[in-house]
């Protein structure tokens, strides 16, 4: 009984990690931009999912449960196939969400 409660305790205060982050890029002008940073960040292990947004200039990675992608590692990925990171952001949005917002004209 004891082993379970303190099994809660550490998944209780566990720190959250995101569950999507998503990246503001610059250069992104065509399919063939989007298909080489989509491969590019495919090859992180902890990527689940990419989502390349041209008209948004946004890029989304999904991490797998449990796993993370260091920052610096995203920018570096993103500066040596040629584009800028102007911001990133962690958060806790299914990629699915991110995914339809998307899609959405910018306002």
């Amino acid at each position: 009984m004891l082993r379970i409660l303190i099994a809660l305790l550490i998944v209780a205060y566990a720190p959250a990690q995101a569950a999507t982050i998503e990246m503001n890029v610059s250069g992104l002008v065509c399919a063939f931009c989007a298909q080489g940073i989509e491969k590019q960040l495919r090859k992180f292990p902890a990527t689940a999912d990419v989502v390349v947004s041209l008209e948004q200039k946004v890029v989304a990675v999904a991490l797998k449960a449990g796993q993370d992608i260091p920052d610096a590692d995203l920018r570096r990925a993103l500066t040596n196939a040629g584009y800028t990171v102007k911001g990133i952001e962690r958060t806790e949005t299914p990629i699915a969400e991110v995914r339809e917002r998307l899609k959405q004209p910018k306002a």
